[in-house]
């Protein structure tokens, strides 16, 4: 067979023999063979037939027509689920080696007749346009706080040209969440864009509402802030593409990150969020160039942050419970039958009452759970034992295991008196300290010598306050010692 060498000798040749045999005879070829590649004026590796015909039978060709069928029909259809019914239907004739041929197949009848695919338009984005925000389960880091998982999201926000990008630690895609998140975003970036844009989120957007696009606070939010909102269609994530895949890259620094450091726990919630601070801080960096170009046209931020709380005006009722977005909570017994104001935030709550706040609550999450805090009924629950055995939320009424290990030793050493006994002792961590009592139970515990109302109060008094820290007195520094520095640091005698 005449390969390309070959060819390319016969050309040289014939610009100096006189005789196309002799050429061909030199570069190792018939004459016919060289006056064909002469007046072809090419080499054979360009001119090679294109292999088109098969080399083998095709095994699903008395079936295509069918297999056709199914995926004009159901384009979403797997090959393995279309080999699988062929098996079914036509038992021996298709042999489990046999997928891969229908898999390469149905993908070139997928390239070549097949439905258009969902086509990506890369934006050209512009300094100060547009800051993009989403949701993102945190999960998959298995970050822990004192050994315990700590199962949170991030409110991710990125400024699309030159992805800066600021996060908030949340719990649930609330409209609380959403302003919290946001609002830390612009203030930390120090101005605002001319447009946000956010997934179908049910806290910004009102889905089924196709008169009003986004939800009364929502927009009064943007409002404040002179922001365009623009949202993505349902279901249609990637049109929100920076912040997905900020989501996707931003985790993937905190896990080498967190691999670097040698541990995912932390030892409370605000050395994790340091951790935050300390990542986006370092992905941040290379993105001043840019960042610089943002600032000179970013707006202005108002003088005040807008409250982030939604505000509820319940009822006391005479359980000293109030209702607020379906979980109830309970309040000091002195604000029964009165109406209180509670304004919502993404993570807790703060009960007023007389344009003073009298008490915040951590916030529930979901729906129909209870909070009731001991402090606030034990007065009178003292008074009425007998309503303790029954109570709806009496498992809220035991502070730690310990209690609910005295409650059941009480129960075993004097049914009658059990209630009457435990409500004593919870009105002490209520006026004397939880954590004084807690120790009062753990001493009596490891002693087993049996507990009760008395031996709880007689080892209290031996037990001691911890001492309070005073504030340190801090000394005024006089300035004009720096004077005498030299200017390379030491001290000028």
């Amino acid at each position: 067979m005449v390969n390309d060498t070959q060819v390319r000798r016969l050309i040289r040749l014939m610009n100096s023999e006189n005789k196309l045999s002799v050429a061909a005879m030199k570069s190792g070829m018939s004459e016919n063979t060289a006056r064909r590649y002469i007046r072809a004026e090419d080499i054979p590796s360009r001119i090679k037939r294109e292999h088109r015909w098969r080399t083998r039978t095709d095994s699903f060709k008395d079936v295509w027509s069918w297999v056709e069928e199914q995926l004009t029909e159901f384009p979403r259809l797997e090959s393995k689920t279309l080999f699988d019914v062929l098996q079914r239907e036509n038992p021996g004739q298709f042999s489990d080696g046999q997928i891969r041929t229908l898999q390469r197949q149905i993908k070139v009848w997928r390239a070549t007749k097949g439905p258009a695919k969902e086509v990506m338009f890369p934006q050209t984005h512009y300094p100060g346009d547009l800051g993009a925000s989403d949701y993102t389960h945190m999960k998959s880091l298995a970050i822990t706080i004192q050994g315990q998982i700590f199962d949170h999201i991030l409110y991710h926000f990125v400024l699309t040209y030159s992805n800066w990008e600021d996060v908030s630690i949340c719990f649930s895609e609330s409209y609380e969440s959403l302003s919290t998140g946001l609002q830390n975003a612009l203030w930390r970036l120090g101005g605002v864009p001319n447009r946000h844009r956010t997934d179908s989120l049910s806290a910004a957007v009102n889905n089924l509402n196709i008169e009003e696009e986004f939800t009364r606070r929502y927009n009064g939010l943007l409002k404040y802030y002179r922001l365009t909102g623009e949202k993505t269609q349902t279901g249609k994530g990637n049109e929100n593409g920076d912040a997905e895949q900020s989501h996707h890259r931003l985790k993937r620094a905190m896990d080498q990150a967190l691999m670097l450091r040698g541990s995912r726990d932390f030892e409370n919630r605000a050395s994790y969020e340091r951790f935050l601070r300390k990542t986006l801080k370092m992905r941040n960096a290379g993105r001043q160039e840019r960042l610089k170009e943002e600032m000179k046209v970013l707006r202005e931020l108002p003088a005040l942050r807008l409250e982030d709380a939604k505000k509820f005006y319940p009822k006391v009722g005479p359980s000293s419970t109030i209702r607020v977005q379906h979980n109830v909570y309970s309040v000091h017994s002195r604000l029964i039958r009165e109406k209180v104001e509670v304004r919502v935030y993404a993570e807790y709550l703060d009960v007023w009452y007389g344009q003073k706040k009298v008490d915040t609550l951590p916030r529930l999450r979901g729906d129909d759970k209870h909070r009731i805090d001991y402090r606030h009924i034990i007065d009178w629950l003292v008074r009425k034992p007998g309503a303790f055995a029954n109570y709806r939320y009496k498992s809220d009424l035991f502070p730690s295991s310990r209690f609910r290990i005295v409650y059941d030793m009480l129960k075993k050493q004097s049914p009658s008196r059990a209630e009457k006994d435990y409500l004593k002792i919870l009105h002490l961590a209520a006026y004397e300290g939880e954590s004084k009592v807690n120790t009062a139970l753990d001493i009596l515990l490891a002693e087993d010598n049996g507990i009760n109302y008395k031996t709880v109060e007689k080892l209290l008094k031996t037990i001691k306050q911890p001492e309070k820290v005073c504030d340190p007195k801090i000394m005024e520094i006089d300035l004009e010692q720096y004077d005498e520095l030299s200017s390379d640091g030491r001290w000028v005698s």
